[in-house]
């Protein structure tokens, strides 16, 4: 239902243990009272993700969250009231009030506050913090529209709210700043730049083996069900007569490819972030046997591309001689 005209009935249906997927600025969420551990076992079911992958708690306000885990470290502080609104997620000391579920078991909890006036409005309606991962699949590609999600997910899901495609098209930063040094755990759409003028200098940590310490950091994630790979540039196609998607940054490659999709014809990695997933479902929804992909500029969110195009490729590995 259209996210102006379907707020109510979303709350509802979240206060009654119900899930629901809505529109942020980033990528449409998978959400579910966060303070239902039932609630957030059925988005962990849903989306058949692993229990070990933790799940970003959103909340109306930035004024909720000392609320809800009392006095924050100045860092966290800071960054919540520079960002918030905004697609930055912070890690916080998990609250008693918040199931071990939610956290994957750790003893810390993902928080943001999205800036999207539907999404803020359902939160505030349903009167709880909700727990949102994108609402996809586990390791597929995120939602930037709602027909990607009835498409994903379908009958999975109690309530779609369509506010159209999403502006920034990629899934939020993760900052822990709760220590002297912020440390950041996934590139997201609040570029590297912009933190650094809020609170200096930051370290860049991201990418997980074993259990993640933080949302969205598993080594191989984003990925299409086409396999993809990452090339130097608009390379030719290959004269193998293998049918071949490419994604290219601002310019197309010569003929040769079954689909092109080009993310930004400016060269304004902004909107290539804002166009990326939505390329990335048209490629895989194209028939091809492979996706070739050219990297962003590695600056700004182009860093936060180029982290989602290597970990959607790092399940593929070379044919056999």
């Amino acid at each position: 239902m259209p996210a102006a005209h379907g707020i109510a009935e979303a709350a509802e249906v979240l206060r009654a243990g119900g899930l629901v997927a809505f529109p942020t600025e980033t990528v449409y969420g998978l959400g579910a009272n966060a303070l239902d551990a039932r609630a957030a076992a059925r988005i962990f079911e849903a989306k058949a993700r692993p229990s070990f992958d933790p799940l970003i708690t959103h909340l109306a306000d930035a004024t909720d969250l000392p609320a809800l885990v009392g006095a924050l470290p100045p860092t966290v502080a800071a960054l919540a009231e520079r960002f918030w609104p905004g697609p930055l997620t912070l890690i916080v000391d998990r609250p008693a009030v918040i199931p071990p579920i939610v956290t994957s078991g750790l003893d810390t909890m993902a928080v943001r506050v999205p800036d999207e006036a539907s999404a803020r409005a359902l939160i505030r309606a349903a009167g709880v913090p909700v727990a949102a991962p994108s609402a996809n699949r586990f390791g597929q590609l995120s939602p930037t529209r709602a027909e990607h999600v009835v498409r994903g997910l379908g009958a999975a899901v109690d309530v779609v709210l369509d506010g159209g495609p999403t502006r920034c098209g990629i899934e939020s930063t993760i900052v822990d700043a709760r220590g002297p040094h912020p440390v950041v755990l996934r590139l997201g759409a609040l570029a590297i730049e912009e933190l650094v003028a809020a609170v200096g200098p930051v370290t860049v940590r991201q990418g997980s083996s074993g259990q993640p310490v933080a949302p969205g950091t598993l080594a191989a994630h984003y990925a299409p069900r086409t396999p993809l790979r990452v090339v130097a540039g608009a390379v030719p196609a290959p004269a193998d007569g293998v049918r071949r998607g490419f994604l290219a940054f601002r310019e197309g490659p010569a003929a040769g490819y079954a689909a092109v999709e080009v993310l930004s014809p400016a060269g304004d990695v902004t909107e290539a972030a804002a166009r990326l997933f939505d390329a990335l479902h048209r490629l895989d929804a194209a028939g091809v046997t492979e996706i070739l992909a050219e990297p962003a500029p590695d600056e700004g969110v182009g860093r936060a591309i180029n982290d989602r195009l290597g970990r959607a490729a790092a399940t593929w590995s070379p044919p056999a001689p």
